[in-house]
């Protein structure tokens, strides 16, 4: 029999089924945790649609996490409903695991509340839940029919995945970063690479990145189509787990005999900043390819890049230096925690210095709820991840997706600018 990788292992571990656990096979899995945000009032509505529905409970309160941060404070009466209708639910099912508006994006709060731990298998309503794979976790994002399921049952059923993997050697020039990696894989492979596939990244500079530059990489891999994208499972996983929680845990790591679908080799000693240009993300180019572009707004946050070490990197580039004129800077941090350290270390006052919005932790910008919008023919250069035709508003407008160095010193020109020049 031959070896398992990271995804076979989890969903073995999790696996209700008397199947063999090999690609393409269908199995019922027991959930481990359920990130919901403010897609649970649609839930609650299910709810409602069962009789007699008072007596309907979550199949666990404590295995289900439910957040604000979409549109957070709500925008509108209708969003302020809907977190009514949530709260109100919350309660009644005893949910303990709630954070309303005050702590910030998803998939950077369930890791820091220690919500997260390697070999668990993970559900969210929404889709970029790829990200704690970066902890050597198995999670998805799924539709409102299949989180409605698990929130009665527990569990749910998966295809087992076949697994790629990325090989990445070298080390990152100046001023790139983990974002320039994972956009130009987009670039080189597309955006159909990882259709329903794991990835299993690897190799000395996935050992090299911090947690955060990692959580990028497994965050973006959604745009790539996987359905689970795991990081390096090492001591550097284990130490970050442990500062946030005292359960116990242990690292999956792939049999040295497991097999993949296909490797790709990778080498980023020489790799130049890359941007993802409209509409699509892998319609990628190096950043001397567009450099000059005239540019309207700048957006750093998101659950992809709204870590402290992007915030940090922004304020290096912009320190002393004044945003163009014509330029509007917003900047959200990911988290409460990241907005404190941002405060205390000087960074928050830079970036204020040089010009730029600092909103409340939330998705702001990157999704168009509330924050940030663009008007006909404008143009913004993101570290988001997402650069479809109307998610910032007009559909005549444009998004750029590049690393918070990239965004940064294109803030200073008014133009999409090499960051290296900083």
């Amino acid at each position: 029999m031959s070896g398992k990788t990271i995804a076979e292992k989890i969903l073995a571990a999790h696996s209700l089924s008397d199947i063999e656990i090999s690609p393409g096979n269908m199995i019922n899995a027991k959930i481990d945790l359920i990130l919901s945000h403010f897609g649970t009032a649609r839930i609650v509505l299910d709810y409602r649609r069962i009789r007699p529905s008072k007596l309907r409970k979550v199949f666990d309160p404590s295995k289900i996490v439910v957040i604000f941060d979409h549109y957070a404070p709500a925008p509108n009466e209708k969003m302020a409903s809907a977190h009514d209708l949530i709260r109100k639910f919350v309660k009644r099912q005893k949910i303990e695991n709630f954070y309303d508006i005050r702590e910030g994006i998803c998939h950077q709060v369930l890791p820091e509340k220690g919500h997260i731990r390697p070999g668990m298998l993970v559900v969210g309503g929404d889709s970029h839940t790829t990200t704690y794979g970066a902890f050597n976790a198995a999670s998805c994002g799924i539709g409102n029919t299949d989180l409605f399921h698990a929130f009665v049952k527990g569990e749910l059923w998966f295809k087992v995945p076949e697994t790629i993997q990325f090989v990445i050697s070298g080390k990152l020039p100046y001023n790139t970063m983990s974002k320039d990696i994972i956009i130009k894989i987009a670039g080189d492979y597309s955006a159909e690479v990882a259709r329903y596939k794991a990835i299993e990244f690897s190799g000395e500079t996935m050992e090299n990145l911090s947690i955060a530059s990692r959580m990028t990489m497994s965050n973006f891999s959604l745009e790539l189509g996987a359905k689970f994208a795991f990081g390096v499972p090492d001591q550097k996983v284990v130490d970050w787990i442990k500062k946030r929680t005292t359960e116990l845990f242990e690292l999956i790591k792939p049999d040295a005999d497991a097999e993949y679908e296909e490797k790709f080799n990778m080498n980023i000693d020489d790799l130049e900043p890359q941007v993802a240009c409209p509409h699509t993300i892998d319609n990628v180019k190096p950043i001397s390819e567009v450099v000059g572009t005239k540019i309207h707004q700048a957006f750093l946050g998101s659950c992809t890049n709204g870590r402290f070490e992007d915030l940090e990197i922004a304020a290096r580039i912009l320190d002393g230096k004044i945003i163009h004129e014509d330029v509007r800077m917003i900047v959200t941090p990911a988290s409460q925690e990241i907005w404190l350290e941002a405060a205390k270390s000087g960074v928050a006052e830079t970036l204020i210095k040089a010009g730029a919005i600092i909103c409340n932790p939330n998705c702001g910008a990157c999704f168009g709820g509330h924050q940030g919008l663009l008007a006909s023919g404008e143009r913004c250069i993101s570290s988001s991840n997402r650069n479809f035709r109307g998610r910032m508003g007009s559909t005549a407008a444009e998004i750029y997706l590049g690393s918070p160095a990239t965004v940064a010193a294109s803030a200073i020109k008014g133009e999409l600018t090499d960051p290296r020049d900083y």
